[in-house]
């Protein structure tokens, strides 16, 4: 009796605080709001509990008892209040479908438990009988009120989920105790005294919860959602504690009526419930069962469509590659409607005839229908969703529509869905018949069209990106056969300058020697250039070390017959990182430039120093020169040029690879008065100081 003295006290002082902590936030104000209210009559009915439950444990007394028992009654009724009221209307203040039935079941229970109290107190004749009703009662009472509190944590909006936690916790806390106590009661058939003398102490431990919500929050009640996948839930933990509430009297009978027979009874149902739930967990076409059922008789509309969308959004997205978007645009549809298995059928740009492009859980066809068939202009035109049953049952409804024979015969097939992108007929896909019998209304069409739009769409997407994809393939295999023609037009030129003197000096051993040397050097920048087309943008070779001067010393040996008074100057030896082929070949086609735009007797010079962390090579000449628009807008674009015979692709090209290199080119010019091309490049290591040397090639 000590320790029940305590609990209650402490539950009654703890409740009391808590009471007053809500009127001062105005919650005994809040005239507009009947979940404020109902939760604050909660509290003080649980503070008179506690203080009802101290007094009749330390002084005893009829009075106290029934105060205590009437109090405890009552604040399960403003729980059941405070739950129901969020869930019972909507912002309109238009009663939720579904949930209508919820507010009757808890009166029905709360005024079973009374008349139960009141029968108790009358002493009957009977009072074993009403004392076991009275304990199947309470046990209700807390499976009904998890059931609640279930549908509102499910059903509050994301925002104010963290604000409201704390206080589903504490209700889900004090609920579950006592539907242990009174479980525990309907089996033993009397209350455990120690678990009940802790009741009021455990209820009392949960008051921090929940004044931790209304502390976060107090406007939470107001962002209560209702979700049909919630009322899924719900009906499962209902159905949870039904079942829970048979095994009890089932168990209490058998303690009651004794016997062998008990045990193995007891251990029967056990075994069934286990069963009922692998059923459950495994059977795909019992669930869909349930939910069909429970859409029927509990919603107002038979689909979720937040949830639905959702999950079709995830399902198209979950692909690894092109082959599997046909699938997953199948299962997305199915999966609306339960059904097991489907194929998609779409026409490719350049044929005149639907394929079957992807199956799950089919088997393949090779049949082929024509984008001018019956089936097809019917899509097309109605962009109806055909469902083949009524067609076989009201052929009427369809018009002049004619079934192809693949279709007629395809075992299973039940609903025909067009995939419409802007009137235009991409395709269709055939679904199998539901693992559930399945009424096909104006709901079920309308988001089926809704969601054959958005594949249709996703589809469309698809093929635009594969599209697109295959001319970027082509735009880099082109743009590299544009470089490669620009090499092979200089190979071209230096062979033609070649056959040119053979005519003069063909007889020439020197002549000889060194054409041999020219054609060796044309065919190996043949080959690599063929390599690097086959390859890509990047060179195949790796990048190396490169020494400027031997290859300056190259560039101007090979194009010094063209110019008279090449001047090469440079005052180091140094070395670079890059390909020695490419960058002669940019400090060659620079130098070219530069002899091209300079007429007879002008100066064409090279230079080569070191610049901070860079090798700098400058290319200067006293030609015609080029305006600051030029160089601005077309002189490293390609296809822009000033020659006559030229691409405009060698400046482009030197451009890309010295910034592959990490180096850069600066160009000056000024019309009529020459051009300055600097070359800048990343220096790899100082091979060795020699003094300033000057070639001077006349």
């Amino acid at each position: 009796m000590q320790l029940n003295a305590w609990s209650s006290g402490l539950a009654g002082a703890v409740y009391c605080g808590f009471a007053i902590g809500l009127v001062r936030l105005g919650y005994a104000r809040a005239t507009e709001q009947g979940a404020q209210r109902s939760l604050l009559a909660a509290v003080v009915f649980s503070a008179v509990w506690g203080a009802c439950g101290w007094a009749f444990a330390v002084g005893g007394g009829a009075a106290l008892y029934w105060s205590a028992t009437l109090a405890d009654l009552c604040r399960y009724a403003c729980w059941y209040a405070f739950l129901l009221i969020p869930l019972q209307w909507d912002r309109s203040r238009q009663p939720v479908a579904g949930l209508a039935w919820m507010a009757p079941a808890a009166a029905m229970l709360i005024s079973l438990e009374l008349m139960v109290q009141v029968l108790w107190a009358l002493q009957p004749p009977a009072l074993a009988e009403i004392t076991r009703l009275g304990l199947f009662s309470r046990m209700a009472l807390p499976v009904f009120a998890l059931v609640l509190l279930e549908q509102v944590f499910r059903n509050v909006a994301e925002d104010s989920r963290w604000s409201i936690k704390p206080l589903c916790l504490g209700l889900a806390g004090i609920f579950m105790f006592d539907l242990y106590l009174y479980a525990q009661a309907v089996l033993f058939n009397h209350v455990d005294a120690d678990t009940l003398s802790i009741r009021a102490a455990v209820h009392a431990m949960v008051v921090p919860l929940m004044a931790l919500s209304v502390l976060r929050r107090n406007d939470w009640v107001a962002r209560i959602r209702l979700s049909p996948r919630a009322v899924f839930h719900s009906a499962a933990l209902l159905a949870a504690g039904v079942y829970l509430l048979f095994l009890s009297a089932v168990g209490y009978y058998v303690r009651y009526f004794g016997g062998e027979w008990g045990r193995a009874l007891q251990q029967s149902l056990v075994f069934l419930g286990l069963v009922v739930l692998l059923v459950l967990a495994f059977s795909a076409s019992t669930r869909a069962r349930m939910r069909v059922l429970l859409g029927k008789h509990l919603l107002h509309y038979q689909f979720d469509y937040r949830e639905e969308w959702l999950r079709f959004t995830h399902t198209l997205s979950q692909r690894d590659g092109a082959p599997e978007v046909g699938q997953q645009v199948i299962r997305g549809l199915a999966n609306m409607l339960e059904s097991p298995a489907g194929a998609l059928w779409t026409k490719k740009a350049d044929e005149d005839y639907f394929s079957e492009t992807a199956r799950w859980n089919l088997g393949a066809t090779v049949a082929k229908e024509r984008a001018d068939s019956s089936l097809c202009r019917f899509l097309a035109d109605k962009a109806w969703v055909i469902n083949l049953e009524e067609r076989r049952s009201a052929p009427e409804r369809y018009g002049q529509l004619t079934l192809p024979d693949w279709l007629a015969h395809m075992p299973h097939a039940w609903l025909v869905i067009p995939l419409m992108v802007d009137d235009v007929l991409m395709g269709f896909c055939v679904l199998s018949s539901a693992r559930t019998r399945m009424e096909v209304n104006w709901e079920v069409n309308d988001l089926l069209k809704a969601a054959g739009q958005q594949a249709a769409v996703f589809l469309a997407q698809v093929q635009t990106t594969e599209a697109l994809l295959e001319a970027r393939k082509f735009d880099a295999f082109n743009r590299m056969s544009a470089f490669v023609v620009h090499d092979l037009k200089n190979i071209v030129t230096q062979l033609s300058l070649m056959m040119k003197n053979a005519k003069r000096l063909g007889d020439n051993p020197e002549f000889q020697k060194d054409m041999l040397m020219t054609v060796e050097n044309s065919l190996e920048r043949m080959r690599q250039m063929l390599l690097q087309l086959r390859q890509g943008s990047t060179s195949p070779e790796p990048v190396r070390s490169v020494d400027l001067v031997s290859l300056l010393e190259r560039v101007v040996s090979r194009l010094a017959a063209q110019r008279d008074g090449l001047e090469a100057q440079w005052s180091e030896r140094l070395q670079a990182r890059g390909h020695a082929e490419r960058l002669e070949r940019v400090v060659g086609h620079m130098v070219q430039n530069a002899i091209d735009a300079t007429e007879g007797g002008g100066r064409v010079w090279i230079r080569m120093d070191r610049h901070a962390d860079q090798a700098r090579i400058l290319i200067g000449d006293s030609g015609k020169g080029m305006s600051e628009s030029f160089i601005q807008n077309q002189l490293f674009k390609p296809f822009q040029t000033t020659k006559p015979a030229g691409m405009g692709i060698g400046t482009y090209e030197s451009l890309r690879y010295m910034q592959e290199l990490g180096g850069s080119i600066e160009v000056t010019s000024t019309p009529c008065k020459g051009t300055l091309v600097w070359l800048l490049l990343p220096l790899l290591e100082q091979v060795s100081d020699a003094k300033a040397e000057t070639l001077q090639y006349a």
